[in-house]
Formats: structure tokens, sequence, C-alpha cells
């Protein structure tokens, strides 16, 4: 991890750089391939299955007995940890339902707002180096907690043409009405536009490669929403003297190995814990299964000492961490003054890993500083917000003449007579 001290603040910007390709240096391939898929349907998709992933499929569709081969072998051990996951993140989700707001704002005039779910929503789940079926559960619980009646799940096949058994059988329990085997760009361009197999889709979730980010972010020129952008994983820890410089160093690294073009930032307040955990970090990489990964990925972070706490805050502030651990003698501090982050993770016993399976948090998330305007996924993701008003005889007479006038003066004289002619009618 490169080492900076005390750098000048005009520098932030350059040292805090994401290692991601530009949306120019990918944008070309992907409208390609949206060109294709919305003029060729699934012929297209086929060709880029191909191309990409390596494998010709004769069906896309996962079959019945795909998915009953796939929860046989499934390990007992894993489904009773993928219950408790579910379990912990539908008792979270649960929670964030509403109620519906009524008001009266003036006598006569009823005003109310309820929320509707989505009815068709996409989710793409990442396969690749890690097949994420924890995504599954991320996406597909507040799916069904908002009452989504269409759920398409699409994911990239393997070399055999499958999708890990484990997606599968989170994407089963957890109410999945469709399940295609196709990733990438060609993916989000299925649900942008719909195939003969691809349903199109209202809304479109989930993470991805800096690819399926910008195919996502071109979905929403064709009339189709998106979560956020949510591209390749980051995390920053702040953390000081009073931390442990294990903890810090395998929470870097649990980041790190999601792919080399993740990024792993630390900040604290003293050079030698930051020296601690740079030797942790070189010492625990060594044994990692996925150390080739996580090398590049460290070999893309950061490593900086600041002065104070409140240095440290507008610099975190600046950069909008996907994931951000606190792990210092004053937690409350980062704590009441973070603003921009995808998720906070407080103290020294919270690794971040929780808020990827288990403690019931969302861990879909934006990324690339997108954390200054995004919120992470949650259970309104997969509703709207409608608002209905009501309003009587007496309210319109109560009004109307507000109406009449405010119409007139902006030059719209329908919009004044709608309301004329009721009035006129009430005097009869």
């Amino acid at each position: 991890m490169k080492l900076y001290t005390n750098p000048d603040q005009s520098d932030w910007s350059e040292i805090l750089k994401r290692p991601t390709q530009t949306v120019s240096d990918i944008e070309a391939v992907v409208n390609e391939v949206f060109n294709d898929v919305s003029k060729n349907g699934d012929k297209a998709i086929e060709k880029y299955t191909s191309k990409f992933d390596g494998v010709t499929l004769e069906d896309t569709i996962v079959s019945e007995l795909e998915i009953e081969t796939a929860v046989a072998n499934v390990s007992e051990a894993l489904k009773s940890a993928i219950a408790l996951a579910k379990s912990n993140i539908e008792t979270f989700h649960k929670a964030q339902k509403t109620d519906k707001v009524f008001v009266e704002t003036m006598s006569g005039v009823e005003c109310w707002q309820e929320k509707r779910p989505i009815q068709k929503v996409g989710l793409y789940i990442p396969g690749g180096t890690a097949p994420l079926f924890s995504t599954v559960l991320m996406l597909a619980v507040p799916a069904q907690i908002a009452g989504c009646k269409e759920i398409v799940l699409c994911s990239p096949p393997n070399k055999e043409g499958k999708i890990a058994n484990e997606i599968l059988y989170a994407a089963n329990l957890c109410g999945v009405t469709k399940i295609v085997k196709v990733g990438g760009i060609q993916a989000i361009a299925g649900l942008t536009f719909g195939t003969d197999t691809i349903p199109q889709v209202y809304k479109i979730f989930g993470p991805g490669n800096q690819f399926v980010t910008v195919a996502k972010q071109l979905a929403t020129k064709y009339g189709v929403a998106i979560d956020m952008p949510a591209g390749p994983s980051e995390l920053l820890v702040m953390a000081d003297d009073s931390a442990n410089a294990s903890f810090v160093a395998s929470d870097l690294l649990s980041q790190a190995e999601h792919g080399s073009d993740s990024q792993v930032i630390l900040v604290s307040t003293s050079k030698t814990f930051a020296d601690q955990v740079s030797v942790e970090v070189e010492n625990q990489l060594a044994v990692l299964p996925r150390k080739a990964m996580a090398e590049k990925a460290i070999a893309n972070s950061k490593s900086i000492v600041v002065d104070s706490n409140a240095i440290a805050i507008d610099l975190i502030n600046e950069y909008g961490p996907e994931h951000f651990i606190v792990a210092t003698t004053d937690n409350d501090f980062f704590v009441n003054n973070i603003s921009n982050a995808g998720s906070v993770f407080i103290g020294n016993y919270t690794p971040e890993s929780a808020g990827d399976y288990a403690s019931g948090t969302n861990h879909t998330l934006p990324t690339n500083g997108f954390s200054k305007a995004y919120s992470g996924v949650n259970l309104d993701s997969f509703q709207k917000s409608m608002t209905f008003q009501k309003i009587s005889k007496v309210g319109i007479q109560n009004i109307g003449h507000a109406i009449e006038l405010m119409a007139e003066a902006e030059g719209l004289q329908a919009h004044k007579n709608a309301v004329t002619l009721r009035l006129k009618e009430l005097k009869k």
C-alpha cells in the first residue's frame, strides 16, 4: 500500500482517484452490444455469451430440474447459514415499511401518499471469479417484501453452461420468478429491450464490473430505471492506535480479493499504526487463495496518515466510500460527521463482511463516489411513492381562486378554466 503522510488538500482528488477506466473507454463496446441486442434479440445474446463467456447454450432459461439439482447439491450447513442471513435481511427490510401518509391540507382538500411495488424488476448477479449468491438475498428478499410481481434474475454461465448451485438455491428460496443464464452487457441489454427469452423490466438492480455499470447507465436512456451506479468494490477504513492492526488488514484484504479493480484505503492519525497494518496486509496476503487478485487491488490502494480526526473526516467525505469502517477512540465523531458513505461499520468487532452477508443491511451500495448522492438498495428501491388527492365541493371553493390566479399568471388559460367551470357550477 502506498503511504501518504499529511498530503496537501489540493492533492486529495489525485490521491483518491479510483483505478477504473473512464466511461469513454468502454462506452463504445456497450453501445455496440445494446444496438445489436435491440435489433437481433436472442441471436445477439447468444453471440455475446459465446464471445465473452466462452460458451454456447441451447437454452438460456434455467429449468426446474436444474434448480432441483442445485438445491440437492448445496450442503445443509450452508443452507442453514443462508437461512440465518435471509432472516436478518428480512427483519431489517420489513422494518423499513411505512404507513400511508394522509393529511387534509385545508378544509375539503385531502392528500395522501402510498407505496406501490415496481411490477417488473431485473436482478443482475455477478458470476465470474466469485459467484455472489449473497447478492441474490440482498435483492430478491426486498423485492419479495415490496410485492414485485416479476423478479427476473440474470447471471453469467460458467464454461459448462451452468450457474452456481448456490445462486440457484438462493434464487429459488427467495421467490425469483425467472432465472436466465446470461451475464455482462448483453444481460443488461436484454432486460432493457426484452427478447423472446428475457422479459423487459422496469428497473434493473445489482452490482457488476465496469462494463455492467456503464450498461446500466445506458439502460436509463431507454426508459429503464436502475438502482444506482455500482461498480468495482471499495472500502475505506479509519483507524487509530486503539484499533487491532490484524483486524484492519483483514478488512482491507476482504475487499481487495473482490477483483483487481477494487480499491481499499486506510486513513489513520498514526503512522506507526499504518506501518503495522501494512506489515499485516503482506503477512495475510501471502496465504490467501485469491492472492493474485488481491495483490493487484492492493497495488491500487493507499495508506494516508493525517494529523487529526477533523482532517480525516473531510478527506473521507470527499472520497465518499462504498464501505466505511471506523475503529477509533472517538467513533461517535465519525458516525456523527460522515456525510458520504454507502454503509458504515462501527468498532473493532464489526467487519465489513458482516454487512456483505448476514447482519441484515443491504450490500448493494453506490461506488466510485456516488454515495455523495445515491443511497444503497433498500425496501424503497423496489417501490414507488404515489400521491393521491381528493377535493370536495367545499375544498374547490377554498382553493379554487388561488389556482385561477396562479394559472392566469403563468398564461395557462385552460388550467384556469378547469377550475372556473367548477366554481360556476357550484354557484348555480
